[in-house]
């Protein structure tokens, strides 16, 4: 039971990472801009603290962070896709 909950669990943020990744690489190639991902939970509750890269004046920095974006959703869509393995232990 542990095993099948932990599997929808898994498959259930992996699919709403998807769309959020998607979501944010689609607004950054439309509007030229995106947003930095940060881990920091503090900057993350305060939203105003994370950066804004344009494609113009940051180029460097835009398409790291569309790099990002992009990993982060082809990693969320095999999760989605094939589940979380979890090892025998």
């Amino acid at each position: 039971m542990r095993f099948f909950l932990c599997e929808i669990v898994a498959r259930v943020v992996a699919i709403y990472l998807c769309v959020d990744c998607g979501r944010m690489l689609r607004d950054g190639y439309a509007e030229r801009k995106i947003r930095a991902f940060s881990p920091d939970l503090v900057a993350w509750l305060l939203d105003w603290s994370r950066q804004v890269f344009q494609r113009d004046t940051a180029p460097v920095q835009y398409w790291m962070e569309m790099g990002h974006q992009a990993i982060c959703l082809l990693a969320c869509l095999v999760v989605a896709i094939f589940g979380w393995w979890l090892p025998d232990g």
